[in-house]
């Protein structure tokens, strides 16, 4: 579908339409600010596994991509302690819930209400289990707002962002929407380069856990929901 708002803007050198059919949003780092929990529970995690606790800055950098990649990636973990340390970690979830120390970004519920009034179908997806994504989003009265919510799987067969963008296009197109003119907002890298895997466009905020040079492939970058409006709907 075509919005009233069917202009191009030119940010920087790129043209950047506003018709866009469909809009995918990541949730960490976009959506909610879920770092506070995520870090704290990490930290809990390293620790119950008797291995070294990083900064809490430096445990941000493990915010975005999947949490078994992390400990591997970041941790130094084997496969088989990777495993363990997730398993950990999930069940610390568990006792607390998944919106546990997070919030909505200031402006972002309201933006994802115009969006949804204006017939825009939205979907969610994220590299977090997707049996946590949708207590979040029901947690923070958003769910209703988006056609299709899509994450990780809970073996983590499923849980690289191309993956996942994957499976959300494919649950779009089985409830017939356009997909032909998408855009994915996100902060990571991941959600750059998930996008890209499947020829979609990827507008990067600054509010979230990224740092500037992942944000360098991406179409646009935006410091304020206000901004990121004016990309959307204009």
């Amino acid at each position: 579908m075509t919005t009233p708002d069917s202009a191009t803007l030119d940010y920087g050198q790129t043209p950047i339409s506003r018709s866009w059919s469909c809009i995918l949003f990541d949730l960490d780092g976009t959506i909610t600010d879920s770092a506070p929990g995520i870090v704290h529970r990490l930290a809990l995690t390293l620790a119950e596994m008797g291995a070294p606790v990083p900064s809490n800055a430096d445990l941000l950098r493990w915010v975005g991509p999947p949490i078994l990649d992390s400990f591997r990636d970041f941790a130094g973990f084997t496969p088989e302690q990777s495993a363990q340390a997730l398993g950990i970690y999930r069940r610390l979830v568990s006792e607390v819930g998944p919106y546990n120390e997070s919030a909505v970004y200031p402006g972002m519920a309201g933006l994802i209400q115009r969006l949804h009034e204006r017939g825009i179908p939205l979907a969610v997806s994220s590299s977090k289990p997707e049996s946590q994504v949708v207590p979040i989003l029901d947690h923070f009265g958003l769910s209703s707002f988006f056609t299709v919510i899509c994450g990780a799987s809970d073996d983590e067969t499923r849980s690289a962002k191309a993956d996942v963008v994957a499976e959300a296009l494919r649950r779009l197109r089985e409830l017939e929407v356009d997909t032909s003119r998408m855009v994915l907002v996100g902060d990571r890298i991941h959600d750059v380069e998930g996008a890209a895997a499947h020829g979609i466009p990827a507008i990067i905020v600054e509010w979230g856990y990224g740092s500037p040079a992942e944000a360098a492939d991406a179409m646009a970058v935006v410091h304020s929901t206000d901004r990121l409006a004016t990309l959307l709907i204009g």
